[in-house]
């Protein structure tokens, strides 16, 4: 019963992914890191000559118009579970509450029996969450992917156009000077680039009935 008990308060500590958690974007942070790194490292004159970015491509992509449609779109197909996980997860709490409580007051065997009970439903919750996990990131890979390709793709043109040599991400820059961020510069290019989504493809007037012909004069 002691083992049961102690599985009990360690499945407390355990906590379940909150929806900001799940939506988060798989950014290359350590992509950026190493980038960042490789930057400090070079001799100074280089350093000198060198003109850096920063963009938080998170923020790039889920608040651009597609962005949070996107959001809304998962928010729409998944709240509702989460709501129903997160109430199992309470009810759960409630009740392991309940058994350290009482344990002092139920017969042993009583006591495992309810704890086996317990510890059999906290782990179908846990693998329907994990389960849930997947499919909330499969899906918001589905809808983000084509989002993220066209924002780097804006990135890399902002970069040309404007003389940038590097485009850290934003989490890796530990100080950078306000107008160095060009996160707000690619959400409205993207915004503007891809107003309105993909225009509908216009249908091809009917052709119109040949002309009646005059007839011929006599002669």
């Amino acid at each position: 019963m002691i083992a049961l008990l102690s599985c009990l308060s360690s499945a407390r500590r355990d906590r379940a992914p909150t929806w900001a958690a799940l939506t988060q974007l798989a950014v290359p942070r350590l992509v950026a890191l190493a980038a960042f790194a490789l930057l400090v490292t070079l001799a100074p004159g280089a350093f000198a000559q060198m003109r850096v970015a920063v963009v938080d491509t998170q923020r790039a992509v889920m608040e651009t118009e597609d962005g949070l449609r996107a959001q809304a779109t998962l928010k729409k197909l998944f709240d509702k579970r989460q709501r129903e996980l997160d109430q199992k997860q309470k009810d759960l709490q409630k009740e392991r509450e309940e058994l350290e409580k009482n344990r002092d007051k139920l017969a042993t065997e009583a006591m495992q029996k309810r704890a086996e009970a317990w510890q059999r439903e906290m782990a179908q919750v846990q693998a329907v969450f994990v389960e849930y996990n997947k499919e909330l990131q499969q899906k918001q890979n589905e809808l983000t992917g084509p989002i993220v390709q066209k924002a780097v793709g804006i990135i890399r043109r902002l970069a040309t156009q404007e003389g940038y040599d590097l485009v850290l991400e934003r989490q890796a820059a530990t100080y950078f000077r306000s107008d160095l961020d060009l996160t707000d510069k690619v959400i409205t290019l993207y915004n503007r680039d891809n107003a309105g989504g993909a225009a509908p493809k216009a249908e091809k007037p009917a052709d119109k009935p040949p002309a009646d012909k005059p007839p011929a004069e006599k002669k």
